[in-house]
């Protein structure tokens, strides 16, 4: 895990929308880019994957999953880091309880 430096965290307006229809809230993506370890990513940006504890509920499929993946394209600026876009992997899907329908 690598920490760094807090500076302001700031979402594009593409990258809000993206995180909402993925299933990735802003406190996760703020952890993602404090802790992942960063990779040079296109155009002078950064990007950083970090697997989650927990899974949760895709609003893709609707399905719960054990294990939820961020990545996360990210500027940092002088002042600032401002994120790009949000990926989000959902992983070993949970079997729907026969006893709940």
């Amino acid at each position: 895990m690598q920490m760094r430096p807090e500076k302001p965290i700031r979402l594009s307006s593409h990258a809000r929308a993206r995180a909402r229809e993925r299933g990735a809230s802003e406190e996760e993506i703020r952890e993602v880019v404090l802790k992942g370890a960063r990779e040079p990513a296109r155009h002078g940006s950064w990007q950083v994957t970090h697997r989650l504890p927990g899974g949760g509920r895709s609003p893709v499929d609707g399905m719960r999953y054990n294990e939820k993946t961020i990545q996360v394209v990210f500027v940092d600026e002088p002042d600032e880091i401002v994120v790009v876009t949000v990926k989000v992997f959902y992983r070993g899907r949970e079997e729907p309880d026969e006893d709940r329908v």
